[in-house]
């Protein structure tokens, strides 16, 4: 008999992003999910903490012609 196949509870939230870049060497860290939190996390880099930067959306899927 086959069984039930139910989405993990992860998939039902959607994810918020943020991302951190180091000015020193460059590093891009993204954050997924984002925790709630209400104090802001620093995460350093270099010995310096990071920069929040901008995250990119993907661009949609065009349709092909054939």
């Amino acid at each position: 008999m086959p069984t039930k196949k139910t989405k993990p509870k992860t998939a039902v939230r959607k994810a918020a992003k943020s991302a951190y870049t180091c000015k020193v060497c460059g590093a891009f860290a993204v954050i997924d999910p984002v925790c709630g939190c209400v104090e802001e996390h620093v995460f350093i880099c270099c010995g310096k903490p990071m920069k929040k930067a901008a995250v990119k959306k993907p661009a949609p899927k065009k349709a092909v012609k054939k």
